[in-house]
């Protein structure tokens, strides 16, 4: 499968730690998440009962920024650290857990949560993917 990300990894003058389509996947899916969040929290704001969705758009942000920083720490393969990344992916995939537990509990109402439920369940499986091929 083509991402947007699999012509810049082909560019990586040495070979990646992870192979290139599994990381390429899992960064789209980790920006997605990121995206999906954000849009959520924002669209909990705008909601008529926002003080019953304050916990959602929190855990939106905090998955967003989570998300963010691990698509920034994956990208750079150049002096990888896999303890750093384990940890990192780890984070990543518990955020999207809590994010995904939380949006679920409002997804019948909500369609900006059901959607955002979905796409921190992909991101889960990516980190969880990606961390079952670093062990």
């Amino acid at each position: 499968m083509t991402t947007t990300m699999t012509p810049m990894l082909e560019t990586y003058p040495q070979p990646t730690i992870i192979d290139r389509a599994m990381l390429a996947t899992a960064l789209d899916a980790i920006t997605s998440c990121a995206e999906t969040c954000t849009a959520c929290a924002d669209a909990c704001l705008g909601e008529e009962m926002v003080e019953r969705l304050v916990r959602c758009a929190r855990l939106d942000l905090d998955c967003a920024d989570i998300c963010t920083a691990t698509a920034r720490v994956l990208t750079r393969q150049t002096g990888f650290d896999v303890n750093l990344v384990r940890a990192q992916l780890e984070a990543c995939a518990v955020a999207c857990r809590v994010c995904a537990d939380e949006c679920t509990k409002h997804a019948a109402m909500h369609q900006h949560c059901r959607i955002c439920a979905e796409s921190c369940r992909r991101c889960e499986q990516a980190c969880r993917d990606m961390l079952s091929a670093l062990r």
